[in-house]
């Protein structure tokens, strides 16, 4: 099987989301970078937890399926403008959280609360303007809001988490998740406080050497 390894690396992950509360049901779309214009990517239509390794696409840049049945993710388009963006990320994971989805349904973005949303995740979390599933419109809005960061907030749809390896996008929707659930608790009882602005310069000069190897 073409990509095997990978192609079950990512069916396993859909159970260690849907395990760590992060992705349920049909929702949620995966992708690895696998080689040069190559993807191997999660199909549309299909029970996630149900997902085995041969169900996972092998795809080109242009959508044309290599290995595989079915039909890659509609959101592969927003995934393709991410790594065109970010020659860092070879691997990116959308999914509807709980706590995130709170926060894109406002359309409120994460402030720097938590340290760990800075040296992660680059920093505060923005989100992207809506547009329909599947778009190129889409694709431009969560490339734009991301930036250099790890995550991105999609507006009244969910959350897309990226970084250098499957298992590092995984660690980083975590990161969002918990960030976003500390500010829907806090804002509940009172006005949460931002992390002094040296600290966070800090941080963020930490992250982008890290990331970049630059500050």
């Amino acid at each position: 099987m073409l990509y095997g390894d990978l192609r079950r690396e990512v069916a396993d992950a859909f159970r260690r989301l849907e395990e760590l509360g992060l992705n349920w049901g049909y929702s949620g779309n995966i992708s690895v970078r696998a080689g040069q214009g190559v993807y191997v990517v999660s199909p549309s239509g299909v029970l996630k937890s149900k997902l085995r390794p041969e169900d996972v696409l092998v795809v080109r840049e242009d959508g044309s399926v290599v290995d595989g049945r079915g039909k890659p993710s509609v959101e592969f388009k927003t995934h393709l403008a991410v790594y065109r963006a970010r020659r860092d990320v070879n691997a990116v994971v959308h999914a509807h959280p709980v706590y995130s989805g709170v926060l894109a349904a406002l359309r409120v973005g994460l402030k720097p609360v938590l340290e760990e949303l800075v040296l992660y995740l680059g920093g505060p979390i923005e989100v992207a303007e809506y547009a329909p599933p599947g778009t190129e419109e889409l694709a431009r809005n969560v490339v734009k809001a991301l930036g250099d960061r790890c995550a991105v907030l999609m507006a009244n749809h969910g959350a897309l988490a990226c970084g250098s390896t499957l298992e590092e996008a995984i660690a980083n929707l975590g990161y969002l998740e918990r960030a976003a659930k500390v500010a829907v608790y806090s804002r509940i009882l009172g006005t949460p406080f931002e992390l002094p602005e040296e600290t966070v310069e800090l941080e963020r000069r930490l992250y982008l050497e890290r990331r970049f190897g630059k500050a």
